[in-house]
């Protein structure tokens, strides 16, 4: 779960500009937030992050505890080209990690929430 400033300006982001679709969203008028749900199937097959949204809160601290969100991507090149073509911000260009092989990048959301994008492996068709 994440605590968001602005949730219409996240929904842009997650769904416009990471791809992901909104699966629910619900106001709670007696404790003053909505809650919205978004990934990239449904809730019951894949994992889903949940935005909340406190009414009258416009920001947050991120705090030292919280890293940051990692999604798996076929071909890291072409969606960090995509989400900065759809405006988003790229704050680590795609590159091997400095102690490993993985490709990853990150990119950053409306509220500063980081979100590594790791190049998965090329998938086998072997049985």
């Amino acid at each position: 779960m994440l605590r968001v400033g602005d949730l219409e300006r996240s929904l842009r982001f997650y769904i416009e500009v990471l791809g992901m679709k909104l699966l629910r969203r619900k106001d709670y008028p007696g404790g003053s937030y909505t809650l919205a749900f978004v990934g990239y199937g449904e809730e019951q097959d894949t994992t889903v992050l949940e935005l909340t949204h406190n009414w009258g809160t416009g920001a947050y601290d991120l705090g030292t505890g919280f890293g940051h969100l990692a999604i798996g991507v076929d071909d890291i090149y072409a969606t960090c080209a995509a989400i900065a073509a759809k405006g988003g911000r790229v704050v680590r260009q795609p590159g091997q990690k400095q102690h490993g092989t993985s490709v990853i990048a990150f990119v950053e959301d409306p509220d500063g929430y980081k979100v590594e994008l790791i190049q998965t492996p090329p998938r086998s068709d072997a049985p």
